[in-house]
């Protein structure tokens, strides 16, 4: 049996966070979730998740300083990271990929299906 896939899920809103890891649970994956920037580094160092969903407007350090961190720390720098956020500007999205997401998506514009497969997507997983 191969191991569980594990995603780090940085979300402030606990509603939706809770939703959120209750599907991930439910397809399979090994979930951990956080609810600012600060835990987010930490727990990514700890924890090594394959794969992160990363809100954008969190207390403390916001979404695109946690990318700008991650990708440049040598434990962290390859884990794929998903933007899933609020802000649907063009130069919010241009931000997130200069800063090296693997994709961004906006949460008016996608169901929580779609975000389940784009994380397989990603980590390859059919």
């Amino acid at each position: 049996m191969t191991p569980k896939k594990k995603i780090l899920l940085v979300e402030d809103d606990k509603a939706l966070a809770n939703v959120y890891v209750a599907r991930l649970q439910l397809e399979g994956f090994d979930v951990q979730h956080v609810i600012n920037g600060e835990e987010a580094l930490s727990i990514a160092v700890a924890y090594k998740p394959d794969l992160i969903v990363l809100d954008a407007m969190m207390p403390r350090i916001n979404g695109f300083d946690v990318l700008d961190i991650l990708r440049n720390t040598p434990e962290t720098m390859n884990i794929r990271i998903i933007m899933l956020t609020a802000l649907s500007q063009a130069k919010d999205k241009e931000r997130a990929e200069q800063l090296g997401a693997d994709d961004y998506l906006v949460k008016s514009q996608v169901v929580i299906g779609d975000v389940v497969d784009r994380i397989k997507h990603h980590l390859g997983i059919a």
